[in-house]
Formats: C-alpha cells, sequence, structure tokens
C-alpha cells in the first residue's frame, strides 16, 4: 500500500498525458511534413542524417514494425514527454519533497509547452527528456560525489548526441558554470575522462559519418539561419522563455532564489548560473525559443519543493490550491488556439484570436491563414492519392520514376501510398542521398511546389517530349494548396544521367 501510494501521483499524470496527446489533434489534420521525414529514415539506416543524427530512425524501424500506424507514430513523444515528468518526479522526491510538491512540480511540467512539443514526431520530445536527465544526474552527482553518475551523465549525453546536437549548448552552459563553482575539482578526477571517453565512444560513429559527409550539419545549421532563424529576434527569443510555463512561472522563479537561500539546494546553485549561460549563448545566436525548453522541468522541480517548505503556517497553506490551479487556468486559456484541436476552418474563421498570440506567424516572418505547424499537417492524403491515381495510369513495364520539390512530399507519398511499388524520391534533406539513379527511367512524376514558375519548364521540355500539368492540391489552408502534379513521358536523353549529376552537384 505504500508503494501504491508512492506512485500514484507520477503514474496519474503518466496516464493523463497519455490520452491528452491523443485528443489533442482533430482528426482533420494528418501527419506533420517533418514526421514522414523521420519515419522514411527507418528505410534508409545510417549512422547520420543531413537534418538529424540517427537515433530517430531507430525509433522509426520500431514504429515500422508495430505496424506503422499514426498511433504509434504519436505514442513515442508521448512516451518521451512522459518519462520527463518521471525525471522531474525523481528530482523532487531526490530533494526531500512530499505530496504537494510533487502535485505542483508535476502540474507545472504537465499543463505547458511540452502539450504542444509532444504532439509531433520529432527530436524535441527526446531532447526535452535527455536535458531533463543530464541535469538531474547532475544534481545526483552534486549530492552524493558518486562516480556512476558521471558515466550515467555520460550515456545520457551520449544519446541526447545522437538524438540532437542540440543538448551541446547544455554542455557549453555547464562548462562555465562548474568551472566557477567549487565543484570544479571534477576536472582533476580521472573517473571524469574516462565519462568523457564513454561519451566519446557512443558518439564517435556518428562524428565518423559527419566527417565522411562533409559535415552536413554545418550546411544545415547555414540554412536554417538563412531561412529561419534570420526572422527570430533575440527579444522574441527570450519572451519565449517566458511563455513555455506561464502558468509555472512562479515556481520557476522561486527555483532561483531557492538556489542561492534555501539550504536544501544551496549546494546546486551552479545551476543557475549554467541556465544563465544557456540562454546568454542562445540569445547571441538568436536560437529559437524551444531550443532552451528542456533546461526547465528540472528547475521547476526544485521550485515546488521551496514552495513546500515555505508555505507551512496556517495562512499561507491557502495559497497551495492556487500555484496547482495557476498552470491548469493558463492551459485552459490555450487550450483552444495552442493545440490542433479545432478544424482548419474554425481555426481561419476565428483567426484573431490567434494572430493576437502571434501564432499565425510563419518562418518568413508573415502572418498567414492558420498557425504554420497546422498547415504543415494538411493535404498529405491528398497528395498521396492523386500520385497513385496516376502511376496506376502508366504501363507497368514504364514504372514511373517520382520526384519531389520537398521532403515533406516525397516522405508523405511513400507513407500514405497503397502502392508497393512507390518510392518518391527528392533533391531536398535526406532524399539527396537516398535517391537511385541506376534503373532506367522512362516516365516521370513530378510534384512541383506552388511557388515555381508553371510556364518554365524548359529543363523538363528538354528531357521529355511531353510534359502534361495533370492535377495539384485543394486541401484549403495547407501549406502545400497549390502544389502541382505532372506526368513526363517519352524521354529525349538518358534521364539516370542527369539526375546523377544534379544529385553530385548538390552534394559539392
Amino acid at each position: 500500500m505504500p508503494n501504491f501510494r508512492r506512485y500514484s501521483v507520477p503514474a496519474a499524470f503518466i496516464l493523463a498525458k497519455f490520452i491528452l496527446q491523443y485528443v489533442l489533434i482533430n482528426a482533420a489534420f494528418d501527419l506533420h511534413r517533418d514526421e514522414y521525414l523521420h519515419l522514411d529514415q527507418a528505410n534508409h539506416f545510417a549512422w547520420g542524417y543531413m537534418s538529424v543524427p540517427p537515433l530517430t530512425s531507430w525509433v522509426s524501424y520500431v514504429i515500422q514494425l508495430l505496424g506503422n500506424s499514426v498511433f504509434w507514430v504519436k505514442f513515442f513523444p508521448a512516451l518521451f514527454g512522459s518519462l520527463t515528468l518521471v525525471v522531474v518526479w525523481k528530482t523532487i522526491t531526490s530533494l526531500g519533497g512530499g505530496l504537494y510538491a510533487q502535485l505542483l512540480g508535476l502540474s507545472t511540467v504537465f499543463f505547458s509547452a511540452l502539450l504542444r512539443i509532444d504532439l509531433l514526431y520529432q527530436p524535441n520530445s527526446f531532447d526535452v527528456l535527455t536535458w531533463a536527465s543530464f541535469l538531474y544526474v547532475t544534481i545526483q552527482y552534486i549530492k552524493t560525489k558518486h562516480n556512476k553518475y558521471l558515466y550515467i551523465g555520460a550515456i545520457v549525453f551520449g544519446f541526447g548526441f545522437l538524438n540532437k546536437y542540440n543538448i551541446c549548448f547544455l554542455m557549453l552552459g555547464l562548462l562555465p558554470a562548474v568551472l566557477f563553482s567549487k565543484e570544479r575539482v571534477i576536472f582533476l578526477k580521472k573517473e571524469f575522462y574516462l565519462a568523457i571517453a564513454l561519451a566519446l565512444l557512443i558518439i564517435f560513429p556518428n562524428l565518423i559519418w559527419q566527417f565522411r559527409n562533409n559535415l552536413p550539419v554545418l550546411s544545415h545549421m547555414k540554412e536554417l539561419e538563412e531561412t529561419q532563424l534570420v526572422n527570430v529576434s533575440r527579444l522574441n527569443f527570450l519572451k519565449g522563455q517566458l511563455l513555455f510555463f506561464a502558468g509555472g512561472l512562479p515556481v520557476l522563479i522561486a527555483s532561483l532564489f531557492a538556489l542561492f537561500r534555501y539550504e536544501r539546494v544551496k549546494n546546486l546553485r551552479l545551476l543557475a548560473f549554467a541556465v544563465l549561460f544557456v540562454l546568454a549563448l542562445f540569445t547571441y545566436l538568436k536560437g529559437k525559443p524551444y531550443y532552451a525548453i528542456g533546461l526547465y522541468p528540472v528547475f521547476l522541480g526544485i521550485g515546488a519543493v521551496y514552495f513546500e517548505s515555505l508555505l507551512v503556517s496556517s495562512w499561507k497553506k491557502y495559497i497551495r490550491p492556487v500555484l496547482i490551479f495557476l498552470p491548469v487556468l493558463v492551459f485552459l486559456q490555450m487550450f483552444s488556439v495552442a493545440f490542433p484541436n479545432k478544424t482548419p476552418d474554425y481555426i481561419q474563421s476565428h483567426s484573431s484570436r490567434y494572430s493576437r498570440l502571434g501564432l499565425l506567424r510563419w518562418e518568413d516572418g508573415k502572418d498567414h491563414e492558420i498557425p504554420q505547424d497546422f498547415a504543415d499537417m494538411l493535404s498529405w492524403r491528398e497528395l498521396a492519392r492523386k500520385v497513385d491515381s496516376l502511376y496506376k495510369t502508366v504501363p507497368s513495364n514504364q514504372s514511373p520514376f517520382i520526384i519531389c520539390d520537398n521532403y515533406g512530399q516525397a516522405g508523405a507519398i511513400n507513407y500514405y501510398s497503397t502502392i508497393k511499388e512507390v518510392q518518391a524520391n527528392s533533391f531536398d534533406a535526406d532524399y539527396l542521398n537516398w535517391m537511385d539513379t541506376t534503373k532506367p527511367i522512362h516516365t516521370v512524376i513530378m510534384i512541383e511546389d506552388a511557388g515555381e514558375d508553371i510556364n518554365d519548364h524548359k529543363n523538363e521540355e528538354r528531357l521529355f517530349e511531353t510534359v502534361t500539368l495533370v492535377d495539384s492540391i485543394t486541401t484549403p489552408f495547407a501549406r502545400e494548396r497549390g502544389t502541382r502534379i505532372y506526368l513526363l513521358e517519352r524521354n529525349r536523353v538518358d534521364v539516370r544521367e542527369e539526375l546523377a549529376g544534379e544529385v553530385r552537384r548538390r552534394k559539392m
């Protein structure tokens, strides 16, 4: 019975987490464009990819073994989000927090922007989990000085690195914080360097892959800077930090006070400086606000323990339920706008509610009809269905080569197509490395972005005798709305050589 009471609180939050993550998406939406790329990585195992390290492909392979259904696609980000709750709970109990601290800490983490992040199958959910886990392990090492936590930390960092390179910024923030604290004696311990060796051993295959492929992570970062980060201001980055856990801001602020005033956690004050260093680094680099979100769950746990110790006298006890229900109230205010739980038509007709919160601003710096993430979750089934329909009209001895303008199109066709032979390709992202140009090509199905000039097909007409516009995407509010589907027939030259040459040019 005591064990049941001990685990009942985190168990209740985890159950609610799984249920809520599934009901926050309206049936009108498909998967997100990024999810299709990550799922397709299961069919192309490597120690690295142009956009992400390899761990996501391993999870995608498990999803594929389980049937590749949307249920399992959504299961794993919900799982990683649930494990983050477990880490927060463990942080609270390890610091001596009781029932109130657990309820307060878990509610502030639960009713937060993490619900939005954990909706999508992307590396972000696991990234938050590894940041929180590493900070938890850091706390345990400072408390106990047990060397085992150095090795556990090395493993957490290693798998965090294989998921997303973002965890390196946590290390860059912790390093000066440790140097300026009494914990710097760690640099004199041989176990510290053995732990570094263990971490390097875990990430070594990916490092080798990066060097063998001319460090695509650098070109990916440059592309992000030119197309997305250029529209991110330093002020907006800092504003974003206040919104992620808006209902838990008092708890978050209390955690910083606790690290300097509360005897139970004063020996952890280097963590406060680590936060400042990480935020300063991201601010200088104009990172996206969510890059730093992994910092906060553990700090919310610390703040919850501090508040539990403060609110003990008779009149202060009345503040306790207020702090617990504050994140719930904020969540209820955000419920109808922060999640794709309404139809696209409803969102567009109530656009002013979304606009006031800046949710209609896309990465191009302009406002659109619905939020960008939502627009990226529309039209994919329509695209796959129309490509399948066209594919069936081509004689079986001329199986068409499918080429798409972007990875979302290629991934969605490969995910939703009901034709076994269909394999969409693209010069975009990782598809550049996956394209097979060894088989003869007589017919091509070409997917062209709406932004391309509909009259400019000089290159296609040079390669094929017939270029026919067959169909287009019509789903309202979709980012792919207007995307065109062409059929290219009767090739004039060996198209394989043209494709191989384009692949080589783009890899340079």
